[in-house]
Order: structure tokens, then C-alpha cells, then sequence
């Protein structure tokens, strides 16, 4: 005679849903806490007094290329010849893509002064004179998190219909990390943006 218990193991087991349900009881009380990390608002670094340059008020692009190895949520380091390693458990609060454009245009403007620097689209009557594009082709730490690497380029555009042609520049920062730590290297992305703003600035 069949016995309904042995049956219903039988069942389950034919299914595969026994295991699965193991598995998922155990990664669910294995997994270690997720920390978050930001890019704080405030500078890293003492703010200088704001350097206008010639007074001509800049629009930022709403957007900030970034590489695609960025575009996640998990703190990444590289590895190797082209390798690169998540770090589990630590992710940032927004993605990069948002925080970066934004951290920069802050960034700008406590460099160059309150009314120069606007994100796109700039409010009517900032009467713009330079558009600014910006790329960033890596930001990143090498394996052993001693440093933190970024390499960018930027296009500043006159708007004010001249011959002016488009000012270039570019950018190879690279940020020393104060130890091996996930809070080390959250707090070196943060230092890399502010003097990437610096390096626009300046230029």
C-alpha cells in the first residue's frame, strides 16, 4: 500500500523542489549584510574661493558618459590584463551615472561661482555662454585598492555665435586610497570627481 507521506517526498522530489528550497534557505542566512556607499555632497577637499575666469555662465550636459563597467550599483575593481572583480556586499546608495553629472555640476559651480555653472537644461535668463561635455573613460581602482584611476575628456563649446572653435581637454587623475577598504575606495571615487572639477576649472 502506498503511504501518502512517501508519495508527497516522492513528488517533490521528482519536481527538484526539495533542493531548491534548501539552497535558498541557506544563501539567505549565509549572505552578509549589504553596506551602501554614496558620493557625499560636500567636497573632500578645503574649497578654494571661486576662480569666475572671464564671467561666462557654462551649461553642463544632463549627462556624463560613463563606461559600461560603471554602470552598476556594486562597488568594482579591476584585475589583471582586462578583468573585474564586484566587490560583494558593498553597493552604491545611486548609481553612478546619477551622482557623478551631479556631483560634478556642484562641483563646477563652488569653483567658478554662484549663477556660472548649470546643469541642462540651464533656466531661462542664465544667458549661457559655453556648453560643456564631458566623458569619462575610466574610474577605477586597481586589485590591490592602493589607487584609484580616472582618465576623462571634455568638450567646451561657445554658444554665442562665433568662429570660437570647441576647447578640449582631458585628464588622468590618479587618487592614492588611504587603505584597502571599500570606505576608502567610495571616499577616492568622491575625491577623483571633485579634482576632475578642478582640472575643467582650472582649464
Amino acid at each position: 500500500m502506498n503511504h501518502p507521506a512517501l508519495n508527497r517526498r516522492g513528488l517533490l522530489a521528482a519536481l527538484g523542489l526539495a533542493p531548491v528550497v534548501f539552497a535558498t534557505g541557506c544563501a539567505g542566512s549565509d549572505a552578509p549584510p549589504t553596506r551602501w556607499y554614496e558620493l557625499r555632497a560636500e567636497p573632500p577637499e578645503p574649497r578654494p574661493a571661486p576662480r569666475p575666469g572671464d564671467g561666462a555662465v557654462w551649461e553642463v550636459s544632463g549627462q556624463v558618459r560613463l563606461p559600461g563597467s560603471l554602470d552598476r550599483d556594486v562597488l568594482m575593481v579591476s584585475s589583471g590584463s582586462a578583468s573585474l572583480v564586484p566587490l560583494p556586499g558593498h553597493r552604491w546608495a545611486e548609481p553612478l551615472r546619477e551622482s557623478v553629472p551631479r556631483r560634478l555640476v556642484a562641483d563646477l559651480a563652488l569653483l567658478r561661482g554662484e549663477g556660472l555653472v548649470w546643469r541642462a537644461p540651464a533656466p531661462s535668463g542664465a544667458n549661457v555662454a559655453r556648453q560643456l561635455r564631458v566623458e569619462i573613460d575610466a574610474l577605477m581602482a586597481d586589485s590591490g585598492r592602493r589607487a584609484l584611476r580616472l582618465q576623462a575628456r571634455w568638450w567646451l563649446t561657445d554658444l554665442r555665435g562665433g568662429t570660437v572653435p570647441p576647447m578640449l581637454g582631458q585628464a588622468d587623475i590618479e587618487v592614492p586610497l588611504a587603505d584597502g577598504s571599500p570606505d576608502a575606495l567610495a571616499a577616492g571615487h568622491r575625491l577623483a570627481v571633485w579634482r576632475l572639477a578642478q582640472r575643467i576649472a582650472g582649464g
